[in-house]
């Protein structure tokens, strides 16, 4: 491989090779293949104790039984939220945890994929004055939360008011008629939250944790996990001195006397030009609701997501939620009560729904959306330890006291959590990353590893040119994720490493591009 096209961190690199070699190590029954700490998911939070683990010096695997961030961690709103909602809520231990995991991200571990975002709430006739002084004080109280999370002004600006002129300049589709103004304030925002999880694994694994995808948790006690490899069907043995179960709305079907009430939350895709020019995203206040907001977020890629809802899911837990069309309806009429647009059922080109692995506490009552994002790291009796609630921004902080609690259980001896400063592959000063000669776009999403990414291209112009018409993903970005991000198919590829899945017919689209880059990659094997 030419080095230029080499990843930063050396030891990172993810690939089907890795996988099987890693695999077969840990079942031989040798006794050195025995870890301290298994971890059973890899979406954000398993992914961020494999990482918590390897840095403390223990030795790791983590597996999932489908992909890197299959779950929930991959249908957020793409946001690292300051705990504003959870200040209003009185829940103001979330509130600043939320604010300094948020600061910690942006400005130590992944300022490459964490960035300020600025948000417009409009202030139509459907927003009351009293409305309007209540949200402008939650914002000075959010840049409070700033100030106490210790997150610098140059990171996170200072929210203001804005006249009606100029919250039309930014978002120009809003209904002029009766509009007040606006209320400007910022947050961060994640370029994909599945490259957070990708850029956490990949850390992990530089640390020496070996990270398995399509492998199946089948039972769990103190002394690790029977799996099935969901590559061969093969069931092996993993052996743990201590096991963490972070399989988020799943975590209850592998460990007794965990209840959840899991939360449906669902977006739409839009064509960016169905909006206009959205300089900013918008928070449109749900009719009826004090604190509630639909989400406008314009994503940069030509497409913009809406949301999100807050619906309570009984029954089984699917893979993958499906959208009903009610919420499609909720979210469209709330649009309807701002934009100066119409945007119709046919302009929906994707939507997408997560479940958020709220915990059920026995005296929780009422709505999914009252109950508490604070996270729980619960023990059981045959010491596996399960860490549940919580929220992407905090994901971090969960890791941290879920592996505490974990090497309680196991007498482990480990050093302390040093994850606060570890920088996930990519990381780079702001004035480093601002020097590199590639795309911004790739630098956004790659971060110091943009050039590497930018290489292949350079080496093949094939590689070079979007796979989908009107989207900036380029072939170089599917094979650099074959090669290195761990990507074993095509879902992988266009639903997960990339989002162009997100819209059916883009992803029919580039469906030729990945098996092209999958080949590619095999033949360097």
């Amino acid at each position: 491989m030419n080095p230029t096209s080499s990843p930063a961190l050396p030891g990172s690199s993810l690939d089907a090779r890795r996988r099987l070699r890693e695999l077969d190590r840990l079942t031989d029954g040798d006794a050195g293949s025995v870890v301290d700490v298994l971890v059973v998911g890899l979406g954000a939070t398993g992914a961020g104790a494999a990482l918590d683990a390897a840095t403390r010096g223990l030795t790791v695997a983590a597996i999932d039984a489908h992909d890197l961030a299959f779950g929930t961690s991959r249908w957020s709103s793409k946001l690292i939220h300051g705990g504003l909602r959870y200040l209003a809520s009185g829940q103001l231990d979330v509130a600043h945890e939320s604010a300094v995991e948020r600061g910690i991200l942006m400005e130590r571990t992944a300022p490459h994929l964490v960035r300020a975002q600025p948000f417009v709430l409009p202030l139509t006739p459907l927003v009351s004055r009293a409305q309007a002084a209540l949200a402008r004080a939650g914002f000075l109280a959010g840049d409070l939360l700033r100030v106490g999370a210790r997150t610098s002004r140059s990171t996170l600006p200072q929210p203001r008011t804005l006249s009606a002129v100029e919250t039309r300049h930014l978002a120009p589709a809003l209904r002029p008629t009766g509009l007040r103004g606006g209320l400007l304030s910022w947050d961060g925002r994640l370029s994909d939250d599945a490259r957070l999880v990708t850029a956490i694994a990949r850390t992990a694994a530089a640390y020496g944790a070996r990270i398995l995808t399509r492998t199946r948790a089948l039972e769990l006690d103190r002394e690790g996990a029977l799996v099935r490899d969901e590559t061969t069907g093969q069931e092996l043995r993993i052996r743990a001195r201590t096991v963490i179960n972070a399989a988020g709305v799943w975590a209850g079907g592998l460990v007794d006397d965990v209840r959840l009430r899991p939360s449906r939350g669902t977006h739409l895709v839009l064509r960016s030009e169905d909006l206009g020019r959205l300089s900013a995203g918008l928070h449109i206040p749900i009719p009826g609701e004090t604190n509630r907001f639909v989400l406008v977020l314009p994503q940069g890629d030509g497409r913009v997501y809406v949301g999100l809802t807050d619906e309570p899911v009984d029954g089984d837990i699917p893979d993958v939620p499906e959208v009903p069309e009610t919420d499609i309806g909720f979210l469209l009429d709330v649009l309807g009560s701002a934009l100066d647009v119409t945007i119709q059922r046919a302009d929906v080109v994707g939507a997408f729904a997560g479940l958020r692995p709220l915990l059920d506490t026995r005296d929780a009552a009422g709505r999914t959306a009252d109950i508490s994002r604070k996270h729980a790291v619960l023990t059981s009796p045959a010491g596996v330890v399960t860490v549940v609630g919580g929220k992407l921004t905090t994901y971090r902080r969960m890791a941290q006291d879920a592996v505490d609690a974990a090497v309680a259980a196991g007498g482990l001896t480990a050093g302390p959590c040093r994850t606060a400063s570890v920088p996930l592959v990519g990381a780079a000063r702001p004035q480093t990353l601002a020097g590199l000669d590639v795309p911004a776009r790739l630098v956004y999403r790659y971060g110091s590893e943009a050039p590497a990414v930018h290489a292949l291209g350079l080496e093949d112009p094939a590689l070079a040119r979007p796979v989908v018409p009107g989207h900036p993903v380029t072939g170089a970005e599917l094979v650099w994720a074959a090669r290195h991000e761990g990507a074993l198919d095509t879902s992988d590829l266009l639903d997960r490493r990339t989002r162009i899945g997100l819209v059916p017919e883009d992803r029919s689209t580039a469906e030729e591009a990945a098996r092209d880059a999958l080949a590619r990659t095999a033949q360097v094997e």
